[in-house]
């Protein structure tokens, strides 16, 4: 585990797909997608907070802090993100969070490892995830110092691509393998965002514990 990092779930989307309401908090297995979640991130982190707007009791049995956007206006992934790094300038002593999605129940045991070995061959910069040919930008280590680019970036230009600000600060992205489930490839960061993938995570999950 490593102490120089925090972790911060992003769980405050608006789940327009799926009809309102948060996705992370939807049944799955004997709990919720967000057990899912935090079963895998949980033990990489000694800290960790969710991120996400409105009334916090309906998280309170995780028992984790809950940050609201320091931005207003549901500004997306990158206020959470940033409200992750002024959480953790301000009242822990990390130099860097490991962000994730909290609608991503498969998500690699192993992200806050590979993610921190890759940063510190290249200080400064961010570690992104990336499997199957794609780059998944919520999922990624974030320098702290970066938090007033990130501000200025997201306030001061409107900006909310989290794929457009980690090109700006220079990035190294990591390579994860894909999973394997009753002989099918399944990637780990495969996420929920309509009923079919909450049906299909249901399924997965199952012929993972079987």
């Amino acid at each position: 585990m490593n102490l120089d990092v925090a972790g911060i779930i992003l769980a405050g989307g608006q789940s327009r797909r799926m009809g309102g309401g948060d996705k992370s908090l939807l049944p799955l297995g004997g709990g919720c997608v967000l057990d899912e979640v935090l079963s895998r991130f949980g033990p990489q982190l000694d800290m960790l907070a969710l991120s996400a707007n409105g009334d916090p009791a309906r998280f309170a049995r995780f028992g984790l802090p809950v940050l609201a956007d320091t931005v207003e206006g549901f500004a997306g992934p990158l206020a959470g993100i940033l409200t992750g790094l002024e959480w953790a300038a301000a009242g822990t002593p990390c130099k860097a969070i490991v962000s994730a999605a909290g609608d991503t129940p498969f998500l690699p045991a192993d992200l806050v490892d590979r993610l921190v070995a890759a940063a510190g061959g290249h200080p400064g910069s961010i570690a992104v995830a990336f499997s199957s040919g794609r780059r998944h930008p919520t999922f990624a280590l974030w320098p702290v110092e970066c938090r007033g680019a990130l501000r200025h970036f997201l306030v001061g230009e409107d900006n909310r691509r989290v794929s457009a600000f980690i090109e700006r600060q220079g990035h190294v992205e990591v390579e994860f393998p894909v999973l394997q489930s009753a002989g099918q490839p399944v990637d780990p960061f495969f996420n929920i965002n309509v009923p079919d993938d909450l049906a299909r995570a249901e399924d997965l999950l199952q012929s993972m514990t079987s």
